[in-house]
């Protein structure tokens, strides 16, 4: 038998009581993730598509309460070249 989900329920903001995040541990898989990894798509015709992904030497994170005022890359930039532009430049 299925349980149905009605859409009143998918509306709501709260969480199903069925999912259960006690012993979750946040960010357990992020070190996994700085290395190469592949993830496997299967498709409903019963094929698989293997994709790999590989880190990016130029990544560079943020931290939160610095990510907090750059909501995407164009505005990190944009605030890095205003702040190259105030370096005096050096004459080799």
């Amino acid at each position: 038998m299925h349980n149905l989900i009605h859409s009143s329920v998918i509306d709501s903001d709260e969480m199903l009581s069925a999912y259960d995040f006690i012993g979750g541990v946040r960010g357990k898989h992020a070190q996994a993730l700085r290395e190469a990894y592949s993830v496997t798509v299967y498709h409903t015709d019963g094929t698989s598509t293997v994709k790999e992904f590989t880190p990016q030497d130029d990544l560079i994170k943020l931290e939160p309460d610095v990510q907090s005022y750059f909501p995407d890359a164009e505005s990190v930039n944009r605030a890095l070249r205003g702040l190259i532009a105030l370096i005096p430049q050096q004459v080799e």
